[in-house]
């Protein structure tokens, strides 16, 4: 057998269901799949029963890991020559196995990534999330390009290595966050071939809401100081823009804010002058976020949202970063004692 799909799971039975679907109606049907149910309260195992007769189809269930040593007890069980790992959250459209094979008989690659995108089924928050991770006025702009890349990362979400060169790195490590960018630069370090498969891409849910997108991309700011502590040469200048974003808007609200004072005081040229430079390099930011999107979807709701999702992932990154850093850096502690109750039970 040359494929076996690897996806762990915790608590989300429905999207299983619709990714399990979607691989009902691959053109290439000569795969299994191994679904890692991660110590989840609600199970996926009778959605998984449902797909038994139409997929070779494994299910397990073991206690709480975490995604990346989930990813391991699946391949340990897999009998693919490469493993194909996914996240629950994604559809894969009809042909992307074919996409995958003409790849790898054209060039071959020990390890290998598709891009995401956003279905038009998607409701509005999840296509304007989609758009902020993703669109070249955030910090998405490289993520799945067809561009010429030096070095292409993959990520769990869309992922597919070897078998053989998934042994010899020994797998995922016990990071809970970032663990699959440990994994790339560790494929790097190791000298073997990795490539960006730009046809062999997929539907990417993410989050529903944004509450819950502003915990994820607050924990990927963690996770790059972690990476960082881990590999100092990782860290590069486009890491630290979310950071410096941060920044910069906590500047401009406490210059608007200054403004408001110096209005109420009395010194009214001064306070409109500055609540105008405080305001309005963010107010030029939203406008060119909400015309890009608006080009993009022709919905002005999305369009707003998007906006929204811009400064709920930036934002989030960049405080996750900076709380990363003075723990980490500046307190000195180690990843486990730092974000215990975070990431780890």
């Amino acid at each position: 057998m040359k494929y076996s799909f690897i996806v762990p799971v915790y608590n989300r039975p429905d999207e299983v269901d619709e990714l399990l679907e979607s691989l009902t109606r691959q053109s290439i049907t000569d795969f299994e799949v191994i679904v890692v149910e991660d110590g989840s309260a609600v199970p996926c195992h009778d959605v998984c029963e449902k797909y038994r007769g139409l997929l070779n189809l494994h299910y397990y269930y073991k206690e709480n890991s975490g995604p990346g040593q989930s990813r391991n007890y699946g391949v340990e069980r897999a009998k693919g020559d490469y493993v194909l790992i996914l996240d629950s959250d994604v559809v894969v459209p009809s042909g992307y196995l074919q996409a995958v094979e003409d790849e790898l008989n054209a060039d071959d690659a020990d390890a290998f990534g598709g891009p995401d995108a956003a279905h038009p089924s998607f409701t509005p928050k999840q296509k304007a999330i989609s758009y902020s991770m993703t669109a070249f006025l955030t910090t998405g702009g490289i993520r799945g390009g067809k561009k010429k890349m030096d070095k292409f990362y993959p990520r769990s979400f869309n992922m597919g290595v070897r078998r053989s060169a998934y042994s010899q790195l020994g797998g995922f490590s016990k990071m809970r966050f970032g663990e699959d960018i440990d994994f790339s630069i560790r494929i790097f370090k190791a000298q073997l071939r990795c490539r960006l498969f730009p046809d062999a891409w997929v539907w990417h849910k993410r989050r529903t809401d944004f509450r819950k997108f502003f915990r994820q991309v607050y924990n990927s700011g963690i996770a790059r100081i972690n990476l960082y502590k881990k590999y100092p040469e990782s860290l590069k200048l486009v890491h630290l823009l979310p950071m410096v974003f941060t920044l910069g808007v906590i500047l401009l609200a406490g210059v608007a804010l200054t403004g408001v004072v110096a209005w109420l005081l009395g010194c009214v040229v001064l306070g409109q002058w500055l609540v105008i430079a405080g305001v309005s390099p963010l107010l030029v930011y939203s406008l060119a976020l909400f015309v890009h999107a608006l080009t993009m979807f022709g919905s002005l709701h999305i369009a707003l949202l998007s906006v929204a999702a811009a400064f709920t992932q930036l934002l989030g990154y960049g405080f996750g970063f900076l709380q990363a850093w003075w723990r980490r850096c500046v307190k000195g502690k180690d990843e486990f004692s730092a974000f215990e109750k975070t990431f780890y039970k």
